[in-house]
């Protein structure tokens, strides 16, 4: 299938972003019934043994997929600890585990634990990370700052799966434009489930 040779990212980033508002609009239990396929799919894996570690969510900004309920919920039955993205403003990103004590905005004014420390990849077994689309793939469109891709091209972070939240409506069927630096998703998880990636 033809890529968006076409589009900028810029422009593509528009349309996502209106085809997510659209999709949150026209179904409001589209957001919990996202929410509930995450908290299944963690529970699946942690059945499976796969998370041995923390499991790395974020901060929805508006528009996104809110999991901040999880952050409990996997701590009171499953044990499981979560961190949250640090971006220093600059280009840089790194995790640090999730307490219940208040959130500073970080670098890019994002609510962030700044007070815990640092956590290397090897504390995580897994990356949740919001997206405006992604595609099969496991191409991902983001805002255009770079914080994740950078991260993920760090060869110690190359091991840690990921996956993209999002609504279904916005995982394109057709090739997203993509940079030598692009690092693919394993899958992506939406109101239909958690879907893999055919890289």
């Amino acid at each position: 299938m033809q890529a968006f040779d076409e589009a900028s990212k810029s422009t593509l980033r528009t349309v996502f972003r209106t085809r997510r508002r659209l999709a949150f609009d026209a179904e409001p239990s589209l957001q919990g019934r996202i929410r509930d396929q995450a908290r299944q799919e963690l529970r699946r894996r942690y059945q499976q043994g796969e998370l041995q570690q923390s499991v790395g969510l974020y901060w929805p900004l508006a528009g996104e997929v809110d999991l901040t309920p999880l952050r409990l919920e996997l701590l009171n039955e499953l044990g499981l600890n979560t961190a949250l993205p640090v971006a220093d403003g600059q280009g840089g990103m790194t995790y640090r585990h999730w307490t219940a004590a208040p959130l500073t905005k970080d670098g890019c004014g994002i609510p962030a634990p700044l007070d815990q420390p640092t956590l290397s990849a090897e504390h995580l077994s897994l990356l949740l990370v919001p997206a405006l689309s992604v595609d099969r793939m496991g191409i991902r469109l983001g805002y255009g700052g770079g914080y994740y891709d950078r991260l993920r091209c760090r060869e110690i972070w190359r091991g840690v799966p990921a996956l993209v939240v999002l609504p279904g409506a916005c995982v394109s069927v057709q090739p997203l434009p993509s940079d030598s630096w692009d690092r693919p998703f394993q899958g992506w998880l939406s109101e239909n489930g958690f879907q893999q990636t055919l890289y």
